[in-house]
């Protein structure tokens, strides 16, 4: 279910995607999807959360990996910035933001997910300061205003529908901002 609601997503956007269409791409009932997730709200969640699952994957695997720090780091700003415009990850990140301030629930998960890209870019960047690969800096402080850079840079990504270069210009943005606030040693 989830697969096919972050496919259903990443063609038709989310406004499109309700319980009914879901479920007749299913071949079962609204209903049955509530059943299962409860709400709406719930089922982006938990599409969200197993999208974000392959991602932890993925940076795990890139963290442990025999590479130089900053080449880990640019790989990281690829993981997480949005493929382009209809990037069904950040399309629901998006949706789960605005919808935060009145539920928390909501709250709490994205708390959690951002918890995890903060604690694996402060490993990679703390391991980059101890190989002197980075200079000396706030590993905490630095993760935080690189995920914010990257959050907005995705934003525009995904808000840019028109624009398929606009992946490829936020990347180069978050290369040379991530240059400056993480200089090499």
């Amino acid at each position: 279910m989830l697969e096919e609601a972050m496919a259903a997503i990443a063609e038709d956007g989310l406004a499109a995607l309700t319980m009914s269409a879901l479920a007749e791409r299913l071949g079962t009932s609204g209903g049955h999807i509530l059943y299962h997730f409860g709400s709406k709200d719930l089922l982006l969640l938990a599409a969200l959360r197993w999208s974000e699952a392959a991602l932890a994957e993925e940076r795990r695997q890139l963290l442990a990996r025999r590479l130089t720090a900053p080449r880990r780091l640019d790989l990281f700003l690829e993981l997480y910035l949005p493929r382009g415009p209809r990037d069904p990850r950040w399309t629901l990140w998006i949706e789960l933001w605005a919808r935060i301030p009145g539920n928390d629930e909501l709250r709490a998960a994205q708390q959690e997910l951002d918890r995890a890209w903060q604690e694996d870019l402060e490993t990679l960047l703390a391991k980059g300061v101890a190989r002197r690969q980075f200079a000396p800096l706030d590993v905490s402080a630095r993760a935080s205003e690189l995920l914010a850079l990257l959050d907005g840079l995705s934003t525009r990504v995904v808000l840019a529908a028109s624009s398929d270069r606009a992946a490829g210009t936020a990347l180069d943005t978050a290369r040379s901002a991530a240059s400056l606030l993480v200089p090499r040693a």
